[in-house]
């Protein structure tokens, strides 16, 4: 049988991340919350999924706005996957990897997701505003806005 999604056996790691984050699918749209099912924002699900995966995050999130980098033009997220993802090449991809995206040409970093599916049947969970957590194609649209890819370490079981 074969596995559209690109997932595999051996991906133990991988498949834990997109089955808590599809768990979160449904969460309402709300700016720097970070609770499945009650509310959370695109940063919010990836720090959530982060905590059902390895417990407590790894750094304290400061306040933003919904326009956060975009008045001073400061890239923040991606030098801050940086510190605790791994970068990786669009070649490198698969399901449970990190997606950071630029949401206007030459505008800073500002939305992430997480690859659910890869392949021809690309997709990624994310927080969108007005519509909350889902899992929507990753088109020729939204692959183009990828700015960063990263991967979650390595878990010390």
């Amino acid at each position: 049988m074969t596995d559209p999604c690109g997932v595999g056996r051996k991906a133990v790691r991988s498949a834990e991340i997109v089955t808590v984050a599809r768990s979160w699918i449904g969460t309402p749209y709300v700016h720097q919350a970070s609770c499945k099912g009650a509310g959370a924002d695109c940063l919010g699900l990836l720090r959530g999924v982060w905590r059902a995966v390895y417990g407590a995050e790894p750094e304290a999130v400061p306040a933003y706005t919904p326009d956060w980098s975009e008045t001073d033009r400061i890239e923040r997220l991606l030098p801050a996957a940086g510190r605790h993802l791994q970068p990786i090449g669009w070649d490198e991809r698969k399901p449970g990897d990190a997606l950071i995206f630029r949401m206007r040409h030459r505008g800073v970093a500002k939305h992430v997701g997480i690859l659910s599916c890869s392949g021809e049947a690309a997709s990624f969970i994310h927080a969108y505003s007005g519509r909350g957590v889902v899992e929507s194609p990753l088109s020729t649209a939204w692959a183009r806005r990828v700015a960063g890819l990263f991967r979650f370490p390595d878990r010390s079981d």
